[in-house]
């Protein structure tokens, strides 16, 4: 079944500006200030949706004197992953098998 994706991480980061920041962080961890530079977001939004990738599991923190660097969580993305790799397996299981409900 699909539930088994993590559908709250899928919403998370089915918005462009999250993506983004997802994106950016791939290369190197950062903090709000560069976020800014890079994305033309404001501090304040930016902050949010930092927040919103948190609470998903997907991004964490490292003080660092008075600022706070981001980067991802790459065994959260993994298991992401996995559980569409696994999905996209079944479905090509599917579609090489012809396989179908009969109607009733």
């Amino acid at each position: 079944m699909v539930m088994s994706v993590d559908t709250d991480a899928l919403k998370v980061l089915a918005d462009p500006l999250r993506m983004r920041i997802v994106s950016l962080l791939a290369d190197e961890a950062l903090c709000v200030c560069h976020l800014v530079e890079e994305t033309g977001a404001r501090q304040t939004n930016l902050s949010n949706h930092l927040k919103v990738l948190r609470e998903a599991g997907l991004v964490e923190t490292e003080p660092c004197g008075r600022f706070i660097y981001y980067k991802l969580r790459p065994a959260a993305l993994d298991a992401l992953a996995d559980a569409l790799g696994e999905l996209a397996e079944r479905a090509r299981r599917t579609a090489d098998s012809s396989r179908r409900r009969p109607c009733a």
